[in-house]
């Protein structure tokens, strides 16, 4: 019975070490958090034309 439970336990962490599928996930999560990067620095790098635009836009509306 303890011989079964090893081979099973030795079966089920032999093929979740050999999966390939986490590869993937991890590219998935470098990519995302390059993409995230690239938002938030062009959002600093914009933010105060943006921000200027914005009380343009605001400024023109409330005069009229």
């Amino acid at each position: 019975m303890f011989l079964n439970f090893l081979m099973k336990l030795y079966v089920q962490l032999y093929l979740f070490f050999d999966r390939k599928e986490g590869a993937t996930a991890i590219e998935y999560v470098i990519l995302v958090a390059v993409i995230a990067l690239v938002i938030l620095s062009a959002g600093k790098t914009l933010g105060t034309n943006i921000s200027t635009l914005f009380g343009k836009i605001g400024t023109a509306i409330t005069s009229s």
